[in-house]
């Protein structure tokens, strides 16, 4: 390091770019390797995908007695003669369809002239194969121009290969039979010690993983490869289950080499999205071949039309989740980028390698940002999303968010869960003064229009039965939605099951504190209120100041909201007034940002408030059990009616 402050002063701005640079740098060469180094990287990848297969078998044969030799090489013989088997299966399925082929080119020939015929009488299709004939011709050079010019016959040359040698004609038919007996040799003996020695490797990855903490770490590998395990087992069921299906189909439609395809579309599966069509191009093909009339295409397309979706939608999310754990970008990605790199057989890895990036992002620290870049996980917190659509200024993802949400939830579980956390992060800006005023009121504003469209979405509702002074009775309906939310959210009081006190205009008063942030949480406080049958009154202590006056007459609660409270003392004090301008008024003050239960009780106690919450589902809890208290004393009740709130001596004595 440098003495020179100017010079460190630099370094220190260009110390992100550095790192930017060297990461971009970092990633080429690790695409250079993988690139360049495909002929070992290749079977040593199959080689370890294969192992999270059979290493249940393995472990089956284990628990019965046999030991670790035997079995692995039982499951290693096994597996692979069954990988023989399929591959000669299908090269003789293969040739025997190419044999068979010219067969059906009559048919083929006889089907493009009758779609040619058929469009003749529009005359576009016809019209469009002219054209490109046309052109095709006027591309090709003029050879009899090319004579007639010259005034003589082109002199024709003739080139002829040397007569290869022995060695290079065994090379040249040994080569296209060696290379996959090598990969296939490759590929059995890493299966075969990777089983081996398994614990040895695991052992390996705890050390480069961090040996800090030997429990978390062991369970984090043991638990990566349980999952990977589960879903490549899961996904080669239901691939082989999805192949067998439609060659049992095909052969029942009557398409020719029924095995073959089945084979093809088993394999072809683990592409992600793409590979159920492509598997479905060939079968096509042929029953169009094959058939003189239509009936068997339309069977086919049927097949795969119908299969496909069930095998996708219906019984992937039985076996291994709705989803394979990556984000549908990252997996067209991934396929690109794979495909680029190792060819075909990149292709159908892709998603089990991604797969494989993913929980190892999950559970090895030092690699987080693979979850980040390639998983299905929201990058972003609920709040997070919340908060940064309302600084966008655009609060329609929110609702369709809210929405959502609500298809589960109670609305006043997504005020505080989402809404309310969305808040907090915009004051802690404003107290960190990075919200200018003009900001701050676009936020408010964006805010407001959110609550205001979640408050006019209907919700699921049950009749519930609630208690009143008249006895139990059977309440007209329940705002709530199915899910874990508290049971004050599914209660929607009617004018009966109130206390008398109650029973008014708007019973509840809710003061916000100040700013435009206050005022959405207080918003909200009332709109939850009212939509349970508390029909409230919303005014903020900067209009009570300024001399506005409560609309109403008589209060039984008043709310205060605090997203960034002020001094105890100050609260303490604002609440004495309003117990002075409203005698007999049970005050609730919300302290949205604590989260401590431990110290609530203290500072219900600092605050001289009756009720004090830090969230909007204990708000309305609480308000509840308010409402249906007892009934006041008489005096109490005439206290009540003689010192309305509506007055402008109580009115200021308030502010």
């Amino acid at each position: 390091m440098t003495d020179d402050p100017v010079t460190a002063q630099r370094l220190r701005r260009a110390l992100p770019l550095f790192a930017a640079l060297a990461s971009f740098l970092l990633v080429v060469a690790v695409m250079a390797a993988l690139y360049f180094g495909r002929e070992i990287l290749v079977p040593v990848t199959l080689a370890i995908l294969l192992s999270f297969v059979l290493v249940p078998a393995v472990r089956a044969l284990r628990r019965i007695g046999l030991p670790r030799i035997p079995a692995v090489m039982l499951v290693v013989t096994v597996a692979f003669g069954a990988l023989v088997g399929v591959g000669v299966l299908i090269a003789n399925e293969g040739a025997q369809l190419a044999s068979d082929l010219p067969r059906y080119q009559i048919t083929m020939r006889e089907k493009i002239s009758s779609l040619r015929g058929a469009t003749e009488s529009q005359g576009t299709l016809s019209r469009f194969i002219d054209m490109v004939q046309d052109l095709g011709a006027e591309l090709q050079p003029d050879k009899t121009a090319g004579e007639a010019k010259n005034g003589e016959k082109p002199l024709t040359v003739e080139i002829r290969q040397p007569k290869a040698g022995l060695i290079e004609t065994l090379g040249t038919f040994a080569a296209p039979v060696l290379h996959p007996l090598a990969t296939t040799g490759l590929i059995l003996i890493f299966t075969i010690f990777i089983l081996l020695q398994r614990e040895d490797l695991r052992n390996r990855m705890i050390r480069l993983a961090g040996s800090g903490d030997l429990r978390r770490t062991t369970a984090a590998i043991d638990d990566a490869v349980s999952r990977l395990s589960r879903f490549f087992l899961a996904q080669l069921a239901l691939n082989v289950a999805f192949g067998v299906v439609i060659g049992a189909g095909l052969w029942l439609i009557g398409v020719p080499s029924p095995t073959l395809f089945g084979v093809l579309a088993a394999i072809l599966r683990f592409v992600p999205y793409i590979g159920g069509a492509i598997s479905a191009l060939l079968p096509l093909v042929l029953a169009a071949a094959v058939d003189p009339g239509w009936s068997m295409v339309i069977a086919t397309a049927a097949l795969f039309l119908v299969v496909e979706p069930i095998c996708g939608h219906v019984i992937e999310p039985l076996l291994y989740g709705h989803s394979t754990g990556l984000s549908p970008v990252a997996v067209i990605l991934a396929a690109t980028i794979w495909t680029y790199l190792w060819g075909p057989i990149g292709l159908v890895l892709a998603t089990p390698l991604t797969v494989c990036l993913v929980v190892l992002g999950r559970h090895v620290e030092r690699l987080w940002y693979l979850d980040v870049l390639l998983g299905d996980q929201p990058a972003l917190e609920p709040a997070a999303i919340f908060y940064q659509r309302m600084l966008a200024g655009d609060p329609a993802e929110a609702i369709d968010q809210g929405r959502e949400f609500l298809r589960e939830r109670a609305l006043v579980t997504y005020y505080d869960e989402v809404a309310l956390a969305g808040l907090l992060l915009a004051q802690d800006d404003l107290s960190r003064g990075s919200l200018d005023r003009t900001r701050q009121d676009e936020v408010g504003s964006a805010i407001r229009t959110v609550v205001d469209r979640l408050g006019a979405v209907p919700v699921a509702r049950r009749t519930r039965r609630g208690s009143s002074r008249s006895g139990s009775s059977e309440t007209a309906a329940a705002v709530a939605a199915a899910g874990p939310d508290r049971q004050a959210a599914g209660i929607l009081l009617r004018p009966e099951d109130l206390a008398p006190r109650w029973r008014t205009e708007t019973p509840v008063l809710c003061v916000s504190s100040r700013g435009p942030f206050d005022e959405a949480a207080t918003l909200m406080l009332s709109q939850i209120l009212g939509r349970h049958g508390l029909a409230s009154e919303v005014i903020s202590m900067s209009a009570l100041r300024e001399g506005e006056r409560p609309r109403g007459r008589s209060f039984a609660l008043i709310c205060f909201s605090y997203l960034e409270p002020v001094s105890l003392s100050q609260i303490r004090f604002t609440v004495r007034q309003a117990r002075a301008a409203v005698p007999g008024v049970r005050i609730l003050v919300g302290f949205w940002r604590e989260r401590d239960p431990a110290t609530l009780e203290r500072l219900r106690r600092a605050t001289s408030a009756d009720i004090l919450v830090t969230s909007l589902n204990d708000a309305l809890a609480a308000s509840i059990e308010e409402a249906r208290g007892p009934v006041a004393p008489a005096s109490a009740g005439r206290a009540a009616g003689s010192s309305a709130f509506a007055p402008e001596p109580a009115a200021a004595s308030l502010a």
